[in-house]
């Protein structure tokens, strides 16, 4: 299933999970978005077996309503995380550990994908553009990151984009994290930019 989320240019707060059976949510997702019309929330909920259900909530202020939209998948192909995963050098980020990765001014989005080796996989991606300046962050659990992997489409419009990947549970839940460019600007010409982080 895919999940689009987004405002009318207002901050967006809200969680998504996946529920599976009574009682049962074996996907989270917290989401804060600085501005939801230029960055939306675009994400694939992986959902194996029966009874699964998409549950959104808004949790920011009345002032800040927001739109929500979901497109279900189902056809048997792979999904787009493990493609993702098959098709790029992933990383091991271990429990506690932290994966910076910066992007020049000429990519347009970023596709990210995290997975376990069957373990939880609770993990933090952030959207920063410049020091400490998150424009997009999701706090993530998934209570099986095989069978249920994340999957995230990034907008990440303007220069100083870098994605910080947290993995927040300890040294034993490892998770492997993908991240490549989705859509590149070829137009886009900056000479400025080096493939470090260079912020002033």
């Amino acid at each position: 299933v895919t999940v689009l989320l987004k405002t009318s240019g207002r901050p967006l707060n809200a969680n998504v999970e996946l529920w599976q059976g009574p009682d049962n949510a074996p996907q989270k997702m917290s989401v804060y978005l600085e501005d939801g019309s230029k960055r939306p929330f675009r994400a694939t909920v992986e959902s194996p077996g029966s009874s699964n259900a998409i549950a959104i909530r808004n949790t920011g202020q009345m002032e800040f309503p927001l739109t929500a939209g979901l497109a279900c998948d189902m056809s048997t192909d792979l999904g787009p995380s493990a493609m993702l995963l098959e098709t790029s050098e992933s990383r091991t980020v271990q429990g506690g550990a932290v994966y910076t990765t910066p992007f020049p001014p000429a990519v347009q989005s970023v596709q990210i994908a995290l997975k376990s080796d069957g373990r939880p996989l609770n993990a933090r991606v952030e959207l920063l553009q410049g020091p400490n300046n998150n424009k997009q962050v999701m706090d993530i659990y998934t209570e099986d990151g095989q069978e249920r992997p994340f999957f995230v489409i990034v907008d990440t419009p303007g220069s100083g984009n870098v994605v910080r990947i947290v993995n927040t549970a300890t040294v034993e839940f490892p998770l492997n994290a993908a991240v490549e460019p989705y859509l590149v600007d070829d137009s886009f010409v900056d000479d400025s930019y080096s493939g470090a982080l260079n912020w002033s």
